[in-house]
């Protein structure tokens, strides 16, 4: 058996298959070289002679731990460090400790590694590799890295949003400060050209993998069947029918948990046993499911995208794929982020396969069809183009970059979105209105937190609640404690449970190993912030804290569980809950994926005086003027009001005319034109225009949107003293409309739409203009005898469509070339006509009869 097969030869510390050893064979040492060794002496000389380059290394090359410490040596380090990024923390840990496996030393000698919470680094470490977010506090307070050779950015097509800002930071300070930092960046399944151009015009080194045959299963789930049923029955037809461990990816821990629990309920095989793995889990539990089985089992890994890249897990030679992904979207209609589960792309869907191939041939388990994969769309977009901007432009603005397009970008961050952020730290008292970092924002940023935690935290140390804040933080960055349909949303009993748990409390209906997470969280926020541990908690003050993270998220009780946000946002609670009573709220998470009104996930009970007391800055006085529906009136209001929540309201006194015209003009708009008291002559005179702005664009255009449009310029001066629906009646539309015309126009009007025509008979009918394309005249057919040809208005050049009415005022005919009718069709409708009508005058020549509007002519 080949040594890629051989399970006993995985490293016993990090469960990670052995990239880089050695075997003893007669007597003899050999290295059994990775693909990467090959390229490592042209990717170093590339190095010594520039200071970029891209490494694009297939899966199974060994890059990720064999790349840094093949630099070590090099000159141009000069006893400088290495710094590595790692998208995920699993895997910064598993390549640190993996490399200083391999150098016969513990982490924190000199390979160590800095994630969130926790490092493992000494004096003597040369080799750090870090989470992203490091990398941008690093560069923050020493944009020099006096003590960095070297940066490189590991698995860089997964484009998170730290990654594309550490990358543009690094490169801002070596054209600024270091010109000598070298910058490597690396990938499986990048483009290398965007990153080589934007790199400089660095060089490319190509470097293939070492990628054992995966057979490639697609198995749609039949109609009706549970997306966790067919999960759980494929992952069991695939052990049964392939060697080695299955690695299952799904969206979420929320999926994981349905998956094992059917898994479960079906009955586990014997040497078999389920092993979770997503980011939110405690590291004993990740460890569990990367390393070997004490028992020797074999393993049913259960895991999300964690798992995609870097990880090499020896064993698994099955994967089953969902085909799905969880990814943080930012609404631009609200200003909300949400969670949202969609299709992988296909390169992601391409590295959950090779997982299969890594150490042995194997099998991959698509759950969608043939078809379905070639409609996957290419790549992942890039986190920067569909997230959250605000801790980017917070970076940033802390930098002293005010224009986010002085940096250099692979994909620039999208101007809505960047503005949506400055504008909530503006708010957050974070940034300028001329867009400079201030104290405090100096401060938030220090914090590494989303901005609206970090101004929370300190507004609670200020005040005294720094415990119950660092509570709160972590809690928000936590999924939620408690699960079912039946929790409420109040964050309070999050904040309780932790509280409990912390003084070694049980807690019931609770996630413990989040309680954990959250606990860890919190004492980390705690030691930053200076915060005593023993400082009481007041549970009231949720509210409160939360509003100086979500002052937009200030909500005003509208009944029924229905709140209206200071961002003019409607959200309901979900279902009855005592939430529902309180008049005020902050809500600090917020579904909005569906319907008109967003799902409060967690909100706190906000009472009026904390929002007067420490909201006063953005409360205002004011006298609103404006259309009231109901009262079909304008109405005039004394209002307090912060955003869009109304705190207090009374009647004002008389508003002046400027204001109460204005209110009315909107009154128009909302109710539209049929509010006016169009009368049968005000109502043709509008057709009439119109139909003379069909031929000619320079007279006024009548229709509903232009009138509506333009109401300032016709309307507007004959509103004053008006001020109902009732005051409106009053209104000589038709005077008011012919004031918009000259004398000329005036003229020309009466001759080209004249309001009626004479008819032979000598009646004069009234032209009818409600088409203004096509003017009618509706008169009884008696009436045009001796008429030769049809009357035209237009000067001639618009033929009036006729309506010949029987001696019942009903259409007979409907003609524009009377002529013809006369000619043709004039005696099938007399014959018609005489027989119901025998006593009125049809003659036989109706070009020579006398044309009368009585029965019969007079004689």
């Amino acid at each position: 058996m080949g040594p890629y097969n051989d399970r006993d030869k995985r490293d016993e510390k990090t469960g990670l298959t052995s990239l880089n050893y050695t075997t003893e064979r007669h007597g003899e040492k050999r290295m059994n070289e990775l693909p990467i060794q090959k390229v490592l002496p042209e990717l170093k000389e590339k190095l010594r002679t520039a200071t970029s380059a891209v490494l694009v290394a297939e899966p199974g090359a060994g890059k990720t731990t064999q790349v840094p410490p093949a630099f070590l040596e090099e000159d141009w380090l000069s006893g400088r460090k290495i710094i590595m990024l790692e998208p995920r923390r699993l895997a910064a840990r598993a390549a640190a400790e993996y490399m200083a496996g391999n150098l016969g030393e513990q982490t924190g000698e000199t390979v160590g590694y800095r994630v969130r919470m926790e490092s493992r680094t000494g004096k003597k470490t040369k080799i750090e590799v870090v989470t992203e977010g490091i990398l941008t506090r690093m560069l923050q307070s020493d944009p020099e890295l006096a003590d960095v050779g070297m940066i490189i950015f590991d698995e860089f097509h997964e484009r998170n949003l730290q990654g594309d800002l550490g990358l543009a930071l690094a490169l801002e300070s070596r054209a600024v400060l270091r010109e000598d930092l070298r910058i490597l960046v690396m990938s499986a399944t990048l483009e290398a050209e965007p990153v080589a151009a934007l790199l400089g015009d660095a060089a490319v080194v190509n470097c293939p993998g070492r990628q054992f045959p995966v057979e490639t299963v697609y198995k749609p789930p039949a109609a009706g069947i549970k997306p966790e049923q067919h999960m759980a029955a494929v992952i069991r037809e695939a052990a049964a029918d392939h060697p080695g461990d299955v690695l299952a990816f799904l969206p979420g821990a929320g999926e994981i948990r349905k998956v094992q629990a059917e898994l479960e309920r079906g009955g586990i095989p014997a040497g078999c046993v389920i092993r979770p793995l997503y980011g939110q889990l405690p590291q004993q539990e990740q460890d569990a499911a990367v390393r070997p089985d004490p028992a020797s089992r074999r393993k049913w890994i259960l895991a999300t995208s964690i798992a995609e890249t870097s990880l090499t897990i020896d064993g698994v030679r099955i994967v089953v794929d969902s085909g799905l992904m969880r990814t943080q979207l930012f609404s631009a209609r609200t200003g909300m982020p949400y969670l949202a589960t969609g299709q992988v792309s296909r390169a992601s869907a391409d590295q959950r396969r090779g997982r299969a191939g890594r150490t042995a041939p194997g099998v991959a388990y698509r759950l969608w069809s043939r078809e379905a994969q070639d409609h996957l769309r290419e790549r992942n977009a890039p986190e920067i183009l569909e997230t959250d901007l605000a801790p980017l432009v917070l970076e940033l603005t802390t930098w002293g970059v005010r224009d986010a397009d002085k940096l250099l970008w692979l994909d620039p961050p999208p101007a809505q979105a960047y503005e949506r952020g400055r504008e909530l730290l503006q708010r957050l008292g974070a940034v300028t209105k001329d867009g400079m970092i201030t104290d405090k924002g100096k401060r938030m940023a220090e914090l590494g937190m989303h901005p609206r935690l970090a101004v929370m935290m300190l507004q609670a140390a200020y005040l005294g609640h720094g415990r119950l804040g660092s509570t709160l933080a972590a809690v928000l960055q936590e999924r939620d404690l408690f699960r079912g349909a039946e929790r409420d949303a109040d964050i309070r009993s999050r904040a309780q449970a932790v509280c409990m748990w912390e003084q070694g409390g049980a807690v019931r209906d609770a996630d413990e190993s989040a309680l954990k997470r959250i606990a860890q969280e919190s004492k980390h926020i705690r030691k930053q912030t200076g915060i005593a541990a023993s400082e009481k908690v007041d549970l009231e003050k949720c509210g409160l804290l939360l509003s100086f993270a979500y002052p937009d998220r200030i909500g005003q009780n509208r009944g029924n569980g229905k709140f209206l946000l200071t961002s003019g946002r409607g959200v309901e609670l979900p279902g009855a809950q005592l939430l529902s009573r309180s008049a005020y709220i902050t809500a600090a998470a917020v579904d909005d994926r569906k319907g008109a009104e967003g799902k409060i996930l967690l909100a706190a009970p906000l009472n009026l005086e904390d929002i007067q007391r420490y909201h006063g800055d953005e409360i205002v006085d004011d006298t609103v003027v404006e259309w009231d529906r109901t009262l079909g009136s304008v109405k005039a209001r004394k209002q307090t009001s912060l955003g869009a929540v109304i705190l207090r309201e009374s009647p004002a006194e008389q508003p002046s005319p400027e204001r109460v015209v204005l209110a009315l003009l909107e009154g128009i708009r909302t109710e539209g034109l049929g509010i006016l008291p169009w009368t049968k002559h005000a109502k043709q005179l509008r057709q009439r225009l119109q139909m003379m702005h069909h031929a000619d664009p320079e007279w006024p255009d009548m229709k509903d949107a232009a009138l509506l449009g333009s109401l300032e310029e016709w309307l507007l001066p004959y509103l004053y003293g008006a001020k109902s629906r009732t005051d409106l009646q009053k209104l000589q539309l038709a005077a008011i409309l012919e004031q918009t015309l000259g004398w000329d126009k005036k003229t020309r009007l009466d001759e080209e739409a004249p309001t009626h025509i004479t008819v032979p008979s000598g009646s004069r009918i009234i032209v009818d203009y409600s088409n203004p394309m096509q003017p009618v005249l509706a008169v009884k057919l008696q009436e045009m005898f001796g008429l030769r040809e049809t009357p035209r208005i237009g000067r001639g050049r618009i033929p009036l469509t006729l309506h010949l009415l029987s001696p019942a005022q009903r259409p007979v005919q409907i003609t524009s070339d009377l002529a013809s009718f006369w000619a043709n069709g004039y005696f099938d409708v007399k014959k018609d006509l005489k027989g119901r009508y025998p006593k009125h005058y049809w003659p036989d020549d109706p070009l020579e009869a006398i044309p009368t509007r009585r029965t019969r002519p007079q004689t």
